[in-house]
């Protein structure tokens, strides 16, 4: 996600058809023309609400993405337009850096644009292939990071890590294979049992145990976030929490106090670094993942999106409208419910501040805005 959110791309394990996450390999040829990865996208009138993922603030405006390849730029006046984009699958995550932008989605696709997004140039596609047997292949990005105009991250589901060094034109599988745990787990509270298996509800949002595996050896990577120190932290299913010191060439799985999903990361200074979740659980940490203290939130819904504020502040969101905002570090969360023109509340995926006091929300009901104007 945008180095100006300080926070991963929360990603969002709320991508679209659970039967993709169980998908097999790449394959090395281009696709079909009639695969959705490679149809252009349908500029929608009602595009601005429709199902959203992420949302980056950038020197141009405000991004969010989404379902069938949806890309829509946007200011704090919550006036949006549709971009067109060469893809109709699920878009999960944006980012940006030196005034490039970058998203990714489903069939490992990932875009970039050097225009402020009105034009875009596919720098990777791997669709599913019945025939492989490799499960990472063909997996869906669930979150992206961009350091610079080169160097760039991406996870998903089955493990996928992949990093570049040449702003997206190349992209390499990095291995979590490395150092053992940096600490003993204490017992973990509240746990979800084995994140019990999810589905999809009424309007398409995967619920909370849809990154299942059956076993933690290739975990699903939700989140990827970085500090100011340049310490890389991944976030994962049933508890999988990784750290890198080493820009990605090494990775230590941290010993974490939960047993459940973790969907998202913000960060602040070298060391500080929060994780949230399933069932309103958050835990803060301010040596680099050594230790782990678990925050009050007074919310057991899932938490899906969230954004670093000056001085250790966060805006967290998530299902039912759930919003949780804290000041600074030193501050308690205070949550408020976020309801629509229509009297909806929407389960909510991502959070901007405003010029005007405010928030700028995405979530399963489109953009929209909160609080002060």
């Amino acid at each position: 996600m945008s180095s100006i959110l300080a926070r991963s791309r929360t990603p969002l394990v709320l991508a679209l058809g659970a039967a993709l996450l169980l998908a097999g390999a790449a394959t090395a040829q281009e696709p079909p023309a009639t695969d959705p990865s490679v149809q252009p996208s349908e500029l929608l009138p009602l595009a601005p609400k429709a199902l959203l993922l992420d949302l980056a603030r950038t020197s141009a405006g405000l991004f969010a993405v989404g379902e069938h390849g949806i890309v829509l730029r946007g200011d704090d006046a919550g006036q949006w337009s549709q971009l067109a984009t060469p893809t109709r699958v699920a878009l999960t995550s944006v980012a940006s850096a030196d005034g490039e932008l970058w998203v990714a989605g489903h069939s490992g696709v990932i875009l970039r644009s050097s225009d402020n997004g009105d034009t875009w140039t596919r720098q990777r596609i791997d669709i599913w292939n019945p025939e492989s047997i490799e499960p990472s292949q063909g997996a869906p990005i669930l979150d992206l990071l961009f350091v610079d105009a080169s160097t760039g991250f991406v996870v998903g589901a089955f493990s996928t890590l992949l990093r570049t060094t040449d702003g997206g034109q190349t992209w390499v599988a990095l291995s979590l294979k490395g150092e053992a745990p940096a600490a003993e787990a204490a017992p973990a509270e509240d746990t979800a049992p084995a994140d019990e298996g999810m589905g999809m509800d009424d309007s398409g949002v995967l619920l909370a145990g849809d990154l299942v595996l059956e076993d933690e050896v290739d975990p699903h990577l939700n989140a990827i976030g970085r500090d100011a120190a340049g310490t890389l932290y991944l976030a994962g299913e049933r508890g999988a929490m990784f750290r890198s010191r080493d820009n990605g060439d090494t990775w230590q799985r941290l010993g974490f106090p939960y047993e459940g999903s973790m969907f998202g990361i913000v960060a602040w200074d070298a060391g500080h670094v929060l994780a949230f979740g399933l069932r309103g659980n958050v835990y803060e940490s301010t040596d680099g993942g050594d230790s782990w203290s678990r925050l009050d939130t007074g919310t057991e819904v899932a938490l899906m999106g969230g954004t670093a504020l000056p001085g250790g502040g966060a805006v967290l969101v998530g299902n039912e409208g759930t919003i949780l905002q804290r000041a600074d570090g030193a501050s308690p969360f205070e949550r408020t419910t976020f309801q629509n023109a229509d009297g909806e509340t929407p389960v909510l995926s991502g959070a901007i501040p405003d010029a005007a006091g405010g928030l700028i929300l995405i979530g399963d009901k489109g953009a929209d805005r909160h609080g002060a104007r």
